[in-house]
């Protein structure tokens, strides 16, 4: 069963990294969604690894998160 999780961030460079991050870990491109303009990051994964996505958008600072 699948999740989704947009997280919220205060700048560009956030939102990069925090992407760069999560393809390291093996998240799919194609489950992660970025939305410049409004610094929000959608990714759609399996539920067991929310927490672990959610971890990374935490240690980036996220100003906003929903689950």
């Amino acid at each position: 069963m699948s999740t989704t999780v947009t997280a919220t961030f205060k700048s560009d460079d956030q939102v990069k990294n925090v992407k760069d991050d999560l393809v390291s870990t093996g998240i799919p491109n194609e489950k992660i969604f970025v939305d410049e303009p409004a610094k929000k990051i959608r990714v759609i994964m399996p539920k067991e690894t929310q927490p672990a996505i959610v971890d990374i958008f935490e240690r980036h600072g996220l100003t906003e998160v929903a689950r």
